[in-house]
């Protein structure tokens, strides 16, 4: 295998549970609104910007979550990833860079406080969107980054082709 290439998203049972019960509120309301014409809270029925701003927040609050990717390449010039939206262009890390590259089971609340975009003292940084194993890069310069994923099978034999030579 010469090329390892994953994309991970938010996609947990848990996030849908909630973004759908997020757009569910968002119907009630709007019913609420126009069909029985009464008010939701401190929103009247004829407040259009009151409503605007209900509408905006839950629909972007909504869509927010599907935003979120993280994409892993690695190949002979090294290891690529972009997580969306924080990164705007994609991150290369050279070989030449890398001192260690292996696949580890992590903790990710207990060492880096959960799952996303994470800084932790001890561990460097963490980019990750679910599960407990990840591809760990230690550079030459001492830091680290641990990059998640969900085929460690895959990565860790490309990295053993690319590692040494």
């Amino acid at each position: 295998m010469r090329l390892f290439s994953e994309t991970q998203r938010f996609n947990q049972w848990w996030i849908q549970l909630i973004n759908f019960s997020v757009l569910g509120l968002l119907v009630y309301f709007l019913y609420k609104w126009f069909v029985l014409d009464e008010a939701v809270d401190k929103v009247s029925a004829t407040n259009a910007k009151g409503q605007i701003v209900v509408i905006v927040t839950m629909v972007l609050s909504y869509g927010l979550i599907y935003l979120f990717r993280l994409k892993t390449r690695i190949d002979e010039r090294g290891l690529h990833y972009h997580f969306l939206p924080f990164h705007l262009s994609e991150k290369t890390i050279s070989w030449y860079d890398i001192d260690k590259c292996y696949i580890r089971n992590y903790r990710p609340i207990a060492e880096y406080g959960g799952w996303g975009y994470r800084i932790s003292a001890k561990h460097g940084k963490a980019f990750n969107v679910r599960g407990s194993q990840g591809i760990q890069i230690e550079l030459k310069d001492g830091k680290k980054l641990l990059i998640g994923t969900q085929k460690p099978e895959e990565a860790q034999q490309v990295i053993n082709r690319y590692q040494k030579s």
